[in-house]
């Protein structure tokens, strides 16, 4: 039999590194600090959902806290004269507190980068088919058109995306998908964005996956 395994984990180390990233942290704070990622983690994807944020990358050490957000909305995320980043540092802040930390509370920087090419991130691509389940548009075609419009990008090489739930409010759950192109899973070299995402429909959640093959990363040598 085989095993599914997580597309990211599965390259961790290979050419994928840690989303979150510690340096001379003592051992014994582990669990809080894992505590404290995950918190932020949900805080964040709640907070910035619609900002299509592809990834959130956390970088601390003793004192401090560093948050990378990428997304392909900067503009949405800062705000007028960067009230909407004080704002968001704020609220994690905020969230902190409430963990009671107490002497270990870590000071907190937020950094927003820009992601170019939106399209060849499946965050932004789930993000784009929820919306459109949201707002009721037929599921076929909006797998069709995302597919379309994901493989008229260059650095794309193959696409596939799952849906499944309750599609156009039927009795019964069931799962479509669509595929053009490759997504070779077990390759380590293969560049594969995966993510999954949730439609928030009146009848029930719809489950969405989505695959991105953006071609193989070589060493400079092997080139």
């Amino acid at each position: 039999m085989t095993h599914t395994v997580h597309p990211y984990a599965h390259r961790l180390g290979i050419i994928r590194d840690w989303k979150s990233q510690w340096f001379g942290v003592n051992r014994k704070q582990y669990r809080t600090n894992l505590r404290v990622d995950t918190t932020i983690r949900e805080y964040l994807k709640k907070r910035l959902r619609g900002f299509y944020v592809t990834d959130v990358i956390i970088k601390r050490d003793e004192k401090a806290l560093s948050l990378t957000i990428k997304t392909s909305r900067p503009g949405m995320v800062i705000g007028r004269s960067g009230e909407g980043a004080k704002v968001l540092l704020q609220g994690v802040q905020k969230q902190l507190k409430k963990l009671k930390l107490g002497e270990e509370m870590p000071e907190v920087k937020i950094d927003i980068e820009e992601v170019r090419s939106p399209e060849s991130h499946a965050a932004v691509v789930a993000y784009m088919v929820a919306e459109g389940l949201e707002k009721r548009m037929p599921h076929r075609r909006i797998l069709k058109q995302t597919v379309e419009k994901v493989m008229a990008n260059r650095d794309v090489k193959g696409v596939r995306i799952s849906v499944s739930g309750r599609l156009g409010g039927a009795e019964m759950s069931r799962r479509e998908e669509i595929k053009r192109g490759r997504i070779p899973l077990q390759t380590f070299r293969a560049d594969i964005d995966y993510t999954k995402e949730k439609a928030y429909l009146p009848y029930g959640v719809i489950g969405i996956k989505v695959w991105i093959y953006r071609g193989d990363i070589f060493d400079d040598k092997n080139k």
